[in-house]
């Protein structure tokens, strides 16, 4: 069955082949008719089908359209504009941080895991959610710099006109 479909379809692109090809184009049809001599004019028949030109209006006799006043519009009187709840928007935005605002000020550092490999921060927030820490991760405004044996070193972002970063070190708590 399969060449029985490979044959068709090989005769039906042949027969497309061929039929594509074909006679040469028709000779090009000249610019202008000749013009018929001028002897005498003859009477125009009265019924003629009417032609574009006759269709078309000349370029003068175009009426313009019947002015229309424009209804007038009275001034909105007492309009202020209340910017409160919006942020100014030609100021920077402000820059949150991380973990929803927080500040590192706010935590409190729970634990330090010493590994081969690595060291690690615990420190917990005020709503009681823990973060795992290592340095040069950030936490709200901080960015945690070094994890000492007993403490941990954030550098805190300066604030626009502020000429250096703050610098916060939480010790771990004693229980």
């Amino acid at each position: 069955m399969k060449p029985v479909v490979a044959l068709a379809v090989l005769s039906g692109l042949c027969a497309t082949l061929v039929a594509c090809g074909g006679s040469p184009p028709p000779p090009p049809v000249p610019a202008t008719a000749p013009k018929p001599v001028a002897s005498a004019p003859a009477p125009a028949p009265a019924a003629a089908p009417k032609t574009v030109a006759a269709v078309t209006p000349a370029p003068g006799a175009v009426k313009p359209a019947p002015f229309v006043p424009v209804p007038v519009v009275p001034e909105a009187t007492n309009v202020s504009y209340d910017p409160k709840g919006r942020r100014d928007p030609f100021l920077p935005p402000e820059l949150t941080g991380g973990a929803r605002g927080l500040e590192v000020a706010t935590t409190k550092l729970t634990g330090i895991v010493r590994s081969a490999r690595t060291t690690l921060a615990l420190v917990e927030t005020q709503d009681g959610i823990g973060y795992i820490l290592k340095p040069g991760d950030t936490l709200g405004d901080g960015r945690l710099m070094e994890i000492g044996a007993d403490s941990v070193v954030f550098a805190i972002a300066a604030k626009p006109g502020s000429p250096t970063n703050n610098r916060v070190v939480l010790k771990l708590a004693a229980n």
